[in-house]
């Protein structure tokens, strides 16, 4: 049989690949071939088929001993060519899909994945509110507040931010702080100057400090590490840390990027030309290797190359929802190759009809479109005055529409309308145990007051009172002195903190801020805020100077043409204000 596939596969190397796919059970490895001599399209790509899997792994054997014509199998659902052993509606489909056939809404934050466990009464919670569960934090003997565990030690539990680092003497910056020893140079460097990026006085470039000093900062590759571990590059000559011989990683993700966009005549489309020139030009060569290495991120643009795939957001919207699909898209409006659109509001009205088509009686799909439609997304609209929305708004509206489901689903469930639905009928819910987004109800109950849908109900709002304990002024100027003079911080995060201890500003405004907010004319810093600029006292003003030119995200593509003050996760877009706020925490 495999003969008929791949002419002159030598036997005993098939041999061992089925006796190593199931080692110790040699009924099982019977099974195998049965299935095999049953279906032997099970070796050229069907193998999401097979009924056994010791099959799957006899493939990925077989196809690591080079045995022509084997073709390992791609996920059914989403086009992957990775392990594939998780069985679903009779076919094996990968880890990833078999997390989104079990997405379910937790019940603490109304996320939509797949529950990492259940509460008391059976019901699902996230990842996220399973990690941040009170009932699983323990007093940091740290900072003496109750967080995550992350090391345990004789004394006690440490959390992520009190983890300790050996106390060396820095050899850039000569202070005695927590740090490492490089890998490049040997010698000991602190947190901060790890962590710094500033112009290297050799080259000109603004990179990461590896050794020189605090006034003559010297890069990574103007530093004179070991002669042994420095290599030219066989192709392009430059000098690089060479692991292995061979081209170096530059060399490499151009190669890399010519096989995935070139098109049948061998060239690259003038439409993806932006987008070859910006990844082989990426700062970080070894990142780009690793995101296009991604199975379904090599796919897509193989695909857009090629021509087997329009380069339209209509496109990308066929393509499986999730993280990859979207940083892909960042990745093309970012380098100008796709045109800019509003994200969070494309996914916000997709949410909203799913959530309104899903409902059970046409009268509530009726009520949940009018409520959400023409007033929830209008609304939203007219404030955001033409800007993307953010994060936190798409949230605000998906919680009010949830809301106005949880709510109609109980009423229906007691038999009544919202017409029908009396003050004794909602306190029933309201002091029920099962409730939930209470808040938000009342919205959803004010709005079908107004719009004549319900009568003789009363939600009242709940008004904001302010924080529950303010900062006294002594903490808040410890604080804003240790943003000041802490070079151990990182630079962005001292800006952030002092725009809202010293400015006010929340993290919401903070993340929005461009490079255009900051002005420097004569000498002077100014920050605008608001109509008028605000002079930056020396020390702020430095850390505003520093940001706009070290700026720099943890994509791919960590230094675009962005104009955000606070690049964020994916390219061309700020930080998410929940990122922001965690970051201050």
């Amino acid at each position: 049989m495999i003969n008929t596939i791949a002419p002159g596969a030598d036997r005993d190397v098939v041999a061992e690949a089925l006796h190593r796919s199931a080692p110790h059970r040699p009924h099982y490895r019977q099974r195998v071939v049965w299935a095999l001599e049953e279906n032997p399209r099970l070796l050229t790509g069907e193998a999401h088929l097979a009924p056994h899997r010791a099959i799957l792994r006899f493939i990925d054997l077989l196809h690591e001993a080079g045995v022509a014509g084997i073709v390992r199998p791609t996920c059914p659902r989403c086009h992957r060519v990775v392990r594939i052993d998780k069985p679903l509606d009779g076919q094996r489909v990968c880890r990833n899909c078999i997390a989104k056939s079990r997405v379910e809404e937790c019940v603490r934050c109304g996320a939509r994945r797949e529950p990492a466990t259940r509460d008391e009464q059976g019901r699902p919670l996230c990842p996220n509110c399973l990690v941040t569960d009170p009932t699983n934090a323990e007093v940091c003997i740290g900072c003496k507040e109750r967080r995550r565990v992350h090391t345990r030690t004789d004394e006690g539990p440490l959390c992520p931010n009190c983890c300790p680092l050996p106390v060396l003497v820095c050899s850039i910056c000569g202070l005695t702080a927590p740090g490492s020893h490089s890998k490049l140079t040997g010698l000991p460097r602190c947190r901060g100057c790890f962590q710094r990026q500033a112009r290297c006085t050799t080259c000109g470039h603004v990179r990461g400090i590896h050794s020189g000093t605090t006034d003559a900062p010297i890069c990574g590759p103007c530093t004179k590490p070991d002669a042994e571990l420095w290599h030219p590059c066989p192709t392009c000559g430059q000098a690089e840390r060479l692991r292995s011989p061979g081209p170096c990683r530059r060399c490499t993700l151009r190669q890399r990027l010519h096989e995935l966009l070139a098109d049948g005549s061998g060239s690259i489309p003038p439409k993806l030309q932006a987008l070859n020139d910006a990844l082989a030009e990426t700062e970080r060569a070894g990142t780009a290797m690793r995101w296009l290495s991604g199975g379904i991120v090599s796919t897509v643009l193989s695909d857009l190359g090629s021509g087997r795939r329009p380069l339209t957001h209509e496109a990308l919207d066929e393509l499986p929802a999730g993280k990859v699909v979207e940083h892909i898209r960042s990745v093309l409006v970012a380098t100008g190759t796709l045109s800019q659109r509003d994200e969070q509001m494309v996914r916000l009205e997709r949410h909203v009809n799913d959530l309104v088509t899903s409902h059970t009686t046409a009268e509530g799909r009726k009520i949940l479109h009018r409520y959400a439609t023409w007033h929830l997304l209008r609304r939203l609209r007219r404030r955001s005055r033409g800007n993307d929305i953010t994060h936190t708004q798409l949230t605000v509206v998906r919680q009010h529409l949830r809301a106005a489901v949880h709510l109609l689903n109980w009423i229906e469930a007691q038999s009544l309308t919202l017409a029908t639905c009396r003050q004794a009928d909602l306190e029933r819910w309201l002091t029920s145990d099962d409730v939930r987004h209470r808040r938000e109800a009342g919205h959803f109950v004010r709005w079908a007051l107004a719009q004549k849908i319900a009568r003789d109900l009363s939600f009242p709002a709940v008004r904001w009172n302010g924080p529950s304990q303010a900062m006294d002024d002594e903490a808040r100027w410890a604080t804003a002195r240790r943003l000041l003079h802490d070079d151990t911080l990182k630079s962005e995060d001292r800006l952030a903190g002092l725009l809202l201890l010293l400015y006010a500003q929340w993290p919401a405004a903070i993340s929005r801020l461009t490079v255009d907010h900051v002005e420097e004319t004569d000498g002077a810093v100014r920050l605008r805020l608001g109509a008028v600029p605000v002079d930056l006292p020396s020390p702020v003003a430095e850390l505003a100077l520093q940001q706009v030119a070290v700026r720099r995200s943890h994509a791919v593509l960590a230094r675009t043409d962005s104009p955000w003050l606070f690049p964020g996760g994916q390219p061309g877009r700020p930080i998410s204000v929940w990122a922001m706020g965690e970051r201050l925490r």
